[in-house]
């Protein structure tokens, strides 16, 4: 059984002519190695590479740990090249070494040499390493399965796996497990013994515990408007600690700096321009997210909500919330500014759709708001209301699309 991860591989194979340097990022666990490794050095075998023209070397290997000095790596490469052909090193758990962007640098250098390279842990998976390697590599972001890739391998019945899907969420090895307890025990311990530790040592967390609360604040909001001073004013009243806006602030970008959580701005849709506070958060995986509350407030709402987020995301979008202000009329009858929330705004490219989350869809009440912020958008760009219904695509007497959310995220046509 393998999961083929078709979209990261074709990026790879697409960025071989380039003369930077691939650089795989992504969430811990999610299947880097894999990637890299496996399929991608079969591709290339495939495709004629010889053997010794495939420099792998993975450095978490106790029979590379004399490669974990930057000179001793970097020679140890240059020996192996001999002639002019192409060569193409494979790079695992770089961090190991010292000083690694010197190595990468000088890669750099070799005409012939194409080189990829992994990380695994918040030093080289945090937005620094991009920002050191800007206009020299090339990033392919990988993520944990999407829905379409579990069920294409697992397969089963549909509704079965998507609330499995919801509760255990997409991480390779989690979804390869027979067993829901050991499910349960791995989410729970990568999360807290490597996840959160590893930023924690980073960082030099002072107050590990309110990073940790934190954390399991965030996890029991999604989807949720909240901003620093909130999640502050929280600390005081619930937790009874003093934690300053900018501290939280600090420690959520630490979160999404290791591609635990994303942040989902809003975005003014009628006046085109962001606004800075609240936003949204997102976890990267929801079996993490809901492993870290003991798997308490496993509500499909806001697990669907989630899970459509990062479908869009791993489709390439961006993301955002819209907002639509429209004018109303309070119980006085005196006129009032009203904001209308839009749960996504997606672009890319050319490319805009207005997405609605709406697990339940029955009732007229329901619809009627669920429309109400779409109906008010001023462009003419494709409206998407994803329910948690069953039956077959279609569009209602507005022309908004009304699909469920099996269909949507089997059905990559956007």
């Amino acid at each position: 059984m393998e999961f083929k991860r078709e979209r990261y591989l074709q990026q790879l194979i697409s960025g071989m002519d380039s003369p930077l340097i691939k650089v795989i990022t992504g969430i811990r666990r999610s299947g880097k190695s894999y990637l890299l490794f496996t399929l991608f050095d079969r591709y290339l075998k495939e495709i004629g590479v010889p053997e010794d023209h495939i420099i792998k070397i993975a450095l978490d290997d106790m029979d590379n740990i004399h490669l974990r000095e930057k000179n001793a790596l970097y020679k140890d490469i240059k020996e192996r090249i001999v002639d002019d052909n192409k060569y193409f090193i494979l790079l695992d758990e770089i961090q190991y070494v010292n000083e690694f962007e010197d190595v990468l640098n000088s890669m750099l250098h070799i005409k012939n040499a194409d080189t990829y390279v992994i990380g695994s842990n918040s030093k080289f998976l945090s937005s620094d390493i991009i920002t050191e390697f800007r206009g020299r590599s090339d990033e392919i972001r990988v993520y944990p399965l999407t829905f379409k890739e579990y069920y294409e391998e697992l397969g089963g019945d549909k509704r079965d796996r998507l609330d499995e899907y919801m509760r255990f969420g997409g991480l390779p090895v989690v979804a390869l497990m027979k067993n829901d307890e050991k499910k349960i025990s791995y989410l729970k311990e990568v999360c807290n013994k490597i996840y959160l530790s590893d930023l924690k040592q980073r960082h030099r967390i002072k107050n590990p515990k309110e990073f940790d609360e934190l954390f399991d604040i965030l996890a029991s909001g999604i989807g949720t408007l909240t901003n620093a001073q909130k999640l502050s004013d929280t600390f005081k009243t619930v937790n009874h600690a003093k934690v300053s806006p900018n501290t939280v602030n600090n420690y959520i970008d630490y979160f999404i700096d290791a591609f635990m959580i994303s942040r989902a701005r809003r975005y003014d849709v009628k006046g085109k321009k962001y606004i800075s506070t609240p936003a949204k958060y997102y976890f990267s995986d929801i079996g993490l997210r809901n492993a870290r509350i003991d798997f308490r407030q496993v509500e499909p709402t806001h697990i669907m909500e989630n899970i459509i987020f990062n479908e869009l995301i791993a489709r390439g979008y961006q993301v955002d919330v819209g907002v639509v202000e429209i004018n109303a009329h309070n119980k006085l009858g005196h006129g009032i500014k009203k904001q209308l929330e839009v749960d996504f705004v997606a672009n890319k490219g050319y490319d805009r759709y207005y997405i609605q989350s709406a697990y339940s869809y029955h009732d007229e009440v329901k619809r009627k708001q669920e429309r109400e912020s779409l109906s008010h958008i001023p462009d003419s760009f494709e409206r998407i209301i994803i329910t948690g219904d069953t039956g077959l695509p279609y569009r209602d007497d507005n022309g908004y699309m009304v699909e469920n959310i099996i269909h949507f995220l089997l059905n990559e046509r956007r």
